[in-house]
């Protein structure tokens, strides 16, 4: 990437949160599935909250839909590394060497994502922006002003693209092995699932469709990701018994 493509968020956050492996297999069919099945989820859980009174407005859809994905972060950042350990651990020499180190990049793109969502609550959590900041006291001031305001307006755009990346690729684990992404999607919708049972999620929500809106997500997730294992050992001969070596 060339020192301006760094100035575009779009750019830096493509480089990012999409695989790069050269060797990977590119499924446009899949693919495609993948980004639908993120956009009706997204259509699903937005017609929810706002046809039962769960969200007001458009702000509020979108602060819950930030609150799942902070939720989604905090247990991905537990699932990812045990998930891809256990991986890693059932996989036999030489490709359990190889998956250790191709782990990196998914790595990165969870931790930039992480950083993102997290950085301007640091600012202002630690103190160091507040209501009563003088930004007029020095020209230093001043000057410091018009570059966090720049940096901010460039990373709101790389933090959505990164997170709408994100769902579609499963943190580019596919840089791992093509098998990871849809095993790990499964392992974390269900796991945000149980959380939102637990938390009472959609409690005014009639509990038929509270029942469909909890199970949906998961049961799509899992019957695409069963789809798209049996795809890529039909069409191009990969199973997770060929990546594991067993």
């Amino acid at each position: 990437m060339t020192f301006g493509r760094l100035f575009n968020p779009i750019a830096v956050g493509r480089a990012v949160f999409t695989p790069s492996r050269p060797d990977r297999v590119h499924d446009p069919v899949v693919k495609r599935v993948q980004v639908w099945r993120t956009l009706v989820g997204l259509v699903a859980v937005t017609w929810i909250l706002v046809s039962y009174g769960l969200a007001s407005d458009a702000d509020a859809v979108l602060d819950d839909r930030l609150a799942q994905i902070r939720t989604t972060l905090i247990v991905l950042a537990v699932t990812f590394p045990v998930a891809v350990a256990a991986f890693i651990a059932a996989a036999r020499p030489p490709n359990r060497r190889l998956f250790l180190r191709r782990a990196g990049k998914p790595a990165g793109a969870l931790l930039a994502l992480a950083v993102t969502l997290a950085g301007p609550r640091l600012l202002t959590g630690l103190g160091y922006v507040t209501e009563d900041t003088n930004w007029t006291a020095s020209p230093g001031r001043v000057v410091l002003l018009f570059a966090l305001g720049a940096f901010l307006l460039w990373l709101g755009p790389f933090g959505l693209y990164g997170i709408a990346l994100s769902l579609v690729h499963v943190f580019r684990t596919a840089d791992v092995h093509e098998t990871v992404p849809p095993l790990l999607a499964t392992l974390l919708v269900w796991e945000v699932a149980l959380i939102d049972v637990f938390r009472g999620a959609y409690d005014s929500v009639p509990f038929g469709i509270r029942l469909a809106f909890i199970l949906g997500a998961p049961l799509s997730v899992t019957a695409v990701a069963l789809w798209e294992l049996r795809r890529l050992r039909t069409r191009h001969g990969i199973t997770l018994r060929g990546a594991l070596l067993r």
